[in-house]
This record gives structure tokens, sequence and C-alpha cells, in this order.
């Protein structure tokens, strides 16, 4: 029996990947954006298989109708792919506060309003997977993207908490933490960069130029991606946690090396704190 997916961020980029595979295995999609003119051909290739809904994830009303969507046309949920999400690479001085509070709305609450509109009925069902494609940023950072990066480290710890709190009565849970993907991500993270106040481009200058240089290079290909998440739609078992691609598991691995010598380095400073 197929299985009924809500999927936000699906007009372009991964989410469009994965809606469409999700339609081509003949399984009943809410596609969610919010453009929905971006879906029309999906509409018309696959007709009743297919609801569309406009929606900003950042509005947490949006996020409960959404989800009354997939209900009222297919009568459960049993997928949520919490995929909407974008990067804006600057330095954090030169990122307004009003900029930072956008894109964690985006990145970080969007997860949350969808998971609280979906889980009370994943729960009943007893059964149900959420997939949060968070990203390797959130196990490592680079300069430049504060915000992103206090997003996705969020998502991460809101998954592993909340998996645990669902796992007993049938919902699992992830966070998929894909590297490069050759989605246009880069160019429209970087696509409103500011002119660096002259201190920062030692740091965030050196990335933005690195970005230039993997636009339309990164080796993780959005398909295969897609392919994954349709794997684990159907999985009796989720980690918390899954990298995706050989840049995000050496990046992680790099990253995690860096706190374990830190952690060696400091271990005196650690234990001193404690009652004599």
């Amino acid at each position: 029996m197929s299985k009924v997916w809500l999927i936000t961020g699906s007009g372009s980029g991964l989410g469009r990947n994965i809606t469409e595979a999700a339609l081509a295995k003949g399984e009943r999609v809410v596609a969610t954006a919010r453009n929905i003119g971006q879906l029309d051909d999906l509409v018309n290739q696959y007709g009743d298989q297919i609801r569309v809904v406009t929606l900003d994830v950042t509005v947490e009303e949006a996020a409960q109708a959404a989800v009354q969507v997939a209900l009222n046309a297919f009568g459960r949920l049993d997928v949520l792919v919490n995929n909407a999400g974008y990067g804006d690479i600057r330095p954090f001085e030169e990122t307004s506060s009003e900029d930072f509070k956008t894109l964690m709305d985006t990145c970080f609450y969007g997860v949350v309003y969808l998971t609280r509109a979906a889980l009370p009925i994943m729960r009943k069902q007893r059964s149900g997977h959420i997939l949060n494609i968070s990203s390797v940023g959130g196990r490592l950072a680079t300069p430049g993207s504060a915000a992103y990066h206090a997003a996705k480290w969020a998502v991460g710890g809101f998954t592993e908490a909340v998996a645990m709190e669902t796992a007993h009565f049938g919902v699992k849970i992830s966070a998929l933490e894909p590297g490069g993907m050759r989605t246009n991500w880069v160019g429209r993270a970087i696509n409103k960069r500011p002119a660096l106040l002259p201190d920062y481009e030692a740091s965030v200058g050196a990335l933005l130029k690195m970005m230039d240089d993997l636009q339309g290079q990164e080796k993780g290909d959005p398909v295969k991606v897609a392919d994954v998440v349709l794997q684990l739609a159907y999985a009796d078992e989720l980690p918390a946690h899954l990298l995706l691609g050989v840049d995000a598991a050496q990046g992680a691995e790099l990253a995690e090396q860096q706190r374990a010598a830190d952690a060696k380095r400091w271990h005196e400073v650690t234990i001193s704190t404690e009652y004599e």
C-alpha cells in the first residue's frame, strides 16, 4: 500500500527531487511551496495522486492547515519531509537581527511547526516517519553562516530528543545531513552577499571565493539523495542522524577529530570544576 507524504519546499531543489521520486513510486503526496505554480506540471502528470498547498513554514497555522489537507484528501499522513530552507552567507556582524530571525524561523521553526502538526496524527496511527533535511552544517561550522549553523544544529538536537520520545509508539524521526549538492543552494546563499568589512575578508571572504569555485561542482547528487529518502520512509529503524555524501562524512570526521583534540587538551580544566 502506498504511503501519504507531506513535503515542504517542493518547488525546487532537493524538495522537488523528493516529490518527483515519491510520485513516480506511486505514493500520494501533499507538495508544498511558496509558489505552487512551480508544481503545475506534476499536477498535470499525476492528477489525484498529488495535492499542492501554498505554505510559508514560518506560520504555525499554515503548517496545521497543510497537514489537514493530507487528512482531508488521503485520510492519513505517513511521511513528513521537512525540507524547506535556505542559506545566507555573510558575516554575523553584517547580518541584521531580522534576517537572522527569518532564517531561523524557516530552517528551524518550520521543522518545529510541521512536526507539531503531524505528530498527534502519527501517534494515533502508531506509525509514521519524520525526515528532517538538515545538513553536515549541523555538525560543523564555517565562517559566514552563523544563522544557518544555529538553525541546523538546533534541528539536530530537536530531532534527537523527539525521536527518543516517540520511538516506542512507532514514530521514527531522523535528521538527514547532506554535504554539498547540485541544487543551486550555493548560488542562492551568496546571491545577496554584502560588501564585506575589510576585517572579514580573511575569513568570510575566503569562504565566498571557495563557494564561487564550488558552485555547480558539488559532489552530491540530489536525485540519489531523494532515492535514499524513499528508502528511509520504509525503514523499520532510523538513525537519529544520517550523513549523506563523501564530503559530509569527511567534514564531520575532521570536526570530531578537532573536538576530541580540544577535549584532551583542556581535560584538566574540564574536571577542575567538581566539588572536592
